[in-house]
């Protein structure tokens, strides 16, 4: 499965809540197991690779990556900043979680989306996200935090 889903530099710190790009400091290094063979940079294969996949296109605004060959590239979540964190726009939040999701070949099946206001912030919505991988049998459930104020 990890040959399907791929391989890629680590991006990201939490692939479970991840809310912002931290840009500036993306590349996550580790140590190498080898004794005095200094650092490297981090890979992440199979299921957390595509965790960081899905987190990142829903962290990147459609357009941002248009001059690379990618112009649908990302999410449409950035045209709710500013906006209430109210039911209209959860729903509109929904919507373009579904598209992001509709444009990722590894994801074979979404099960559910939900997307509430957060208790402790009312700036921020939670996006709850059930979805079945290409070749899995077992559900993948992303949680990600979106704020209404702009990126964190």
């Amino acid at each position: 499965m990890s040959e399907l889903w791929g391989r890629d530099l680590r991006l990201l710190s939490n692939l479970e809540r991840q809310n912002d790009r931290s840009r500036g400091s993306d590349l996550s290094t580790i140590q190498r197991p080898e004794p005095g063979r200094g650092t490297d940079l981090e890979m992440l294969v199979g299921l957390d690779n595509l965790k960081q996949a899905l987190m990142l296109r829903f962290l990147t605004p459609v357009g941002e990556m248009a001059a690379l060959g990618h112009p649908n590239y990302g999410s449409r979540l950035f045209d709710l900043i500013g906006e209430r964190n109210i039911e209209a726009n959860h729903n509109k939040a929904k919507i373009f979680v579904l598209q992001a999701l509709g444009d990722e070949p590894r994801v074979k099946e979404v099960k559910s989306v939900s997307v509430t206001k957060n208790r402790a912030d009312p700036t921020r919505m939670d996006i709850n996200i059930w979805l079945m991988p290409i070749d899995s049998e077992k559900p993948l459930n992303l949680v990600f935090p979106f704020s209404l104020e702009g990126v964190l």
